[in-house]
């Protein structure tokens, strides 16, 4: 049987606070989102592995505050004082590490939100005292916030994830393999972002329903 044509259909995630699993791994970092208004000096660092839900819990807390949602890697041509006129969410703030005038922007959106009596939310994988940062000032203030952290997932979380990834892509796979993928897949977010794409990609050329025959062949294919 020759290979079909297959489509990229793009992939939307749900981002949507009922869309966000809560587990043991996660569930500090989504008390602090919840309870924002209570965050000590309006201000918090969301650490995370690559894929471990910092963006989806920014895009909540956006809902839940009115944030603007800014890359970091974008602050050095952005109209500071405009962002500062609300609640603000920095993604990847450690990207800037070194850049003197992405972090000199970062400290002026960090002073003049915080004066203006709002709330900042940063997102980074690893906590400020590990950024690297060249401006001392900036780094003093980053090393002076409350961190929440989105830790490795466990079995039910993993699971979750799975299933998650799966729906952002349309797709609805035989139940028993969300927890074949749990057991023999790499336990990281990154893992489970890249077994399901591959999923996607494999079924969408062979023009079948994954199975669990699939899944295996799949999964054999990536640790080559």
């Amino acid at each position: 049987m020759g290979e079909q044509l297959s489509f990229d259909l793009p992939v939307r995630a749900a981002l949507g606070r009922n869309d966000f699993y809560v587990a043991p791994a996660n569930a500090q970092a989504v008390a602090m989102i919840e309870d924002w208004q209570g965050w000590p000096s309006r201000k918090l660092v969301l650490v995370g592995p690559p894929g471990a839900g910092k963006t989806h819990l920014t895009h909540v807390w956006a809902t839940l505050s009115g944030a603007t949602i800014i890359a970091a890697t974008d602050l050095a041509m952005a109209d500071i004082a405009g962002l500062a006129t609300g609640p603000v969410a920095v993604e990847d703030a450690d990207d800037i590490a070194g850049d003197q005038a992405g972090e000199e922007a970062l400290f002026h959106l960090h002073n003049l939100t915080l004066a203006e009596g709002h709330s900042l939310l940063l997102t980074a994988r690893s906590a400020p005292n590990f950024w690297s940062l060249t401006l001392p000032d900036l780094a003093s203030r980053m090393q002076a916030t409350t961190l929440a952290h989105l830790r490795a997932p466990d079995d039910t979380l993993l699971a979750a994830l799975l299933m998650k990834l799966f729906a952002d892509r349309q797709l609805s796979p035989n139940p028993e393999i969300l927890p074949y993928l749990a057991r023999r897949m790499d336990r990281s977010f990154d893992a489970a972002r890249s077994v399901v794409a591959a999923l996607d990609a494999t079924a969408l050329s062979e023009g079948r329903p994954i199975t669990r025959a699939m899944a295996a062949k799949v999964l054999d294919n990536m640790a080559e």
